[in-house]
């Protein structure tokens, strides 16, 4: 911040807590132990989540999951089964896992501003008969993430409602920013040897026919 007076920085949770003020008392109420109904009607119609994972040392991620709606199996009020699909194999959340089981997942629904939050412990299970439930195209999933459910609750929709994140209108076009290979060869790249066309050519066309070919 060269010029900037610098901000204040908390530590203290009291402090936060001063400027912030108390949690609302419905949001504390709201926290529950294990999967009722209304979260398990959210889950079924969930084709997309966000799971968080941290490792030994500290190392976060957050990633990525979807299937049809319904992918993600709940065997009981407290544990859910989630599919693992064909990626790049860097297995930062299965890593993370094993080190650190403590997972928080955000389920979403689109055209829905509100969300379900999932926290617990997971693993990494290779089971015949999930697996089997998780078919699709033909193919099961090698391996999945069981998850025990500690704590979920319903989360409100202000974060979707301020971005407008479903609305037609805040739609972007794509194109206007590089393709994906052209980014990643971008960054990837020596800056004395910038990658040629050719190489951006064919390392978008290799990109659409992995997900063409190997999305299960």
């Amino acid at each position: 911040m060269d010029g900037q007076e610098q901000g204040r920085t908390y530590r203290e949770e009291a402090d936060l807590r001063e400027t912030m003020g108390e949690t609302m008392d419905i949001s504390t109420k709201k926290c529950i132990p294990s999967l009722d109904k209304h979260c398990k009607a959210f889950i079924e119609r969930s084709p997309f989540l966000c799971i968080g994972t941290s490792g030994e040392s500290g190392r976060a991620d957050v990633s990525p999951r979807g299937d049809p709606p319904g992918f993600v199996q709940i065997l009981d009020d407290n544990t859910i089964f989630i599919p693992d699909r064909p990626g790049n194999n860097r297995l930062d959340t299965m890593t993370n896992i094993i080190e650190n089981p403590n997972v928080g997942l955000l389920f979403l629904v689109p055209g829905f501003d509100d969300t379900l939050r999932v926290n617990g412990k997971a693993t990494i299970v290779r089971d015949d008969k999930l697996a089997e439930a998780a078919v699709v195209n033909g193919k099961e999933p090698k391996v999945g993430i069981m998850v025990e459910v500690q704590e979920a609750f319903l989360h409100c929709a202000k974060a979707f409602k301020r971005s407008r994140l479903w609305d037609e209108e805040s739609r972007q076009n794509r194109r206007e920013l590089p393709s994906l290979g052209r980014m990643i060869l971008e960054q990837t790249a020596p800056p004395e040897e910038p990658p040629t066309e050719e190489t951006v050519k064919e390392t978008d066309e290799f990109v659409e026919e992995n997900y063409r070919t190997e999305l299960y």
